[in-house]
């Protein structure tokens, strides 16, 4: 508690003398933290050298944009860093990767700001903010795409869509690239494509040692292993670089929705389905409340391929029951692509559990309802995030992913616009993943929980762990880049 109120009274005080505008210099010493809540001080002069080297700003709190670049997606978090260097390139994450390193602090890592467990803002350390890099450049002739990690997905889809091209960039538009990617990265052409990272052939990275490297099959190829599914922790991307793919302009896709009550016959008869749906069907099968308010069963159908060929390939899905709503048609990839936005909006509350499951078995379909009939919060969710296909056919040693065999991965997702109902949804989420967590194994890194043990992340990367740890201890000995799934360096 002291350490706390340290932090609360010294950051007020800062934003009291600060001057309110961007580019201002220090007028004070800055309070600040390392890990584990070691206090600093950052002086005044040391903070206007750092602002001097970079072409990004330099923010302190109660300067102009300071408020603005640190909220993230989730509004669970709230955090205020002591300082947040806005990086305008590669040249700005050296500076301010080597100011953190040589301060001794607390770092967390922006990039599309998306992540659910809030890790890309820290309290009272160093926010590197990559936001602003959002550089997309596509090659048709070539078939490849380089962004910078500051871009989300829709740019990235929308550039590419002008080309007639694609590659597995996740659900929802306004997710970030890089730690998608970093995370493995699901999407729905990753069953026809195979995941982000088994698409990203090369990147840039800067190391915790500062140093800038490249990364592909020939140089630094154990780094491009460890950043395919290994999230953040050996270095910052400066850039990634993916194979691209023809798909497009229009896919044959949307929403199936089913009244609750027979969520289960349907969700038993969807589990035998799609065992032996080509990789071309992708489909997500979610519990969630409609703008009635009322819940239902939902499938978000993508289908990679004619609609002649979807319709067949959904056609005993559909006979089985008739759906209320059938939404699928033809339509632009990139409309397909952000329509679950509004579900999933910026600046709300989410706390998520989730795990990978090979089959959706009769017994998770009977907790999954049950759970979903004592929920008190109607805005949450729980649903079945469709894998397989071509990413089930990359071994699972070939990249830092290693979950390679699972056909789902189940989400439980408590979500809140009002404080006051916060703690009912989060601990609705942890009572439903009690019951469903012995059904599962592993995890999606992306979708960590705060509140997740250590031992967790240690497990989930099972046979692929000691590697990990060799190349934390060669590109981040120090653990400078922690706030992620971090694998911790055995030196």
């Amino acid at each position: 508690m002291k350490r706390r109120a340290f932090c609360a009274s010294a950051l007020a005080a800062v934003a009291a003398t600060t001057v309110p505008w961007r580019g201002a210099r220090a007028t004070a010493d800055t309070p600040a933290l390392g890990p584990g809540g070691r206090q600093l001080i950052l002086k005044a002069s040391e903070i206007d050298e750092l602002r001097a080297a970079m072409r990004g700003e330099v923010l302190l709190p109660g300067q102009e944009g300071y408020d603005a670049a640190r909220r993230v997606w989730n509004g669970a978090f709230d955090r205020r860093p002591a300082l947040i260097a806005r990086c305008a390139g590669a040249a700005d994450v050296i500076q301010a990767v080597n100011f953190g390193r040589s301060q001794g602090l607390l770092v967390a890592v922006r990039g599309g700001g998306h992540s659910l467990s809030g890790q890309s803002v820290c309290e009272g350390g160093l926010m590197i903010d990559l936001a602003p890099m959002k550089s997309v450049h596509v090659d048709p002739l070539a078939m490849t795409g380089r962004l910078e990690p500051g871009v989300l997905l829709g740019q990235f889809d929308r550039e590419a869509q002008a080309f007639g091209l694609a590659t597995t960039a996740g659900t929802v538009s306004h997710t970030g690239a890089a730690g998608l990617t970093l995370g493995g990265g699901f999407g729905r052409i990753g069953r026809k494509y195979g995941l982000a990272c088994d698409n990203m052939y090369a990147a840039e990275v800067v190391t915790a040692a500062g140093q800038f490297v490249r990364v592909n099959e020939k140089e630094n190829a154990d780094l491009l292993w460890g950043l395919r599914g290994g999230g953040g922790n050996f270095g910052i991307v400066t850039s990634f670089e993916y194979r691209m793919h023809k798909f497009g302009p229009l896919i044959y896709g949307g929403p199936l929705v089913y009244p609750l009550e027979q969520a289960r016959e349907v969700l038993n008869f969807f589990a035998d389905f799609i065992t032996t749906a080509p990789d071309a069907l992708y489909s997500d099968a979610g519990i969630v409340s409609g703008r009635d308010g009322k819940r239902a069963l939902v499938f978000d159908v993508c289908f990679a391929g004619s609609q002649e060929a979807g319709d067949r390939a959904l056609e005993p899905l559909r006979k089985f029951r008739k759906p209320l709503v059938d939404g699928l048609r033809m339509q632009p990839y990139v409309e397909i692509q952000r329509s679950g936005d509004d579900n999933f909006p910026i600046g709300r509350g989410y706390y998520i559990k989730s795990g990978f499951v090979k089959r959706i078995e009769p017994a998770a379909i009977d907790a999954l309802l049950e759970a979903v009939g004592h929920a008190k919060n109607l805005n949450n969710v729980a649903f079945f995030a469709h894998a397989g296909g071509a990413i089930s056919r990359v071994k699972p040693d070939a990249t830092a992913f290693l979950h390679r065999e699972a056909t789902f991965s189940l989400a439980i997702v408590g979500l809140w616009d009002k404080t006051e109902d916060r703690e009912v949804s989060m601990q609705w989420a942890r009572d439903t993943w009690k019951a469903m967590e012995p059904m599962t194994s592993g995890f999606y890194v992306n979708e960590l929980a705060p509140d997740d043990p250590e031992r967790r992340i240690r497990a989930n990367y099972g046979a692929n762990y000691d590697r990990l740890v060799e190349l934390k201890n060669k590109y981040d000995r120090g653990n400078l880049f922690r706030m992620n799934a971090n694998v911790k360096p055995s030196a």
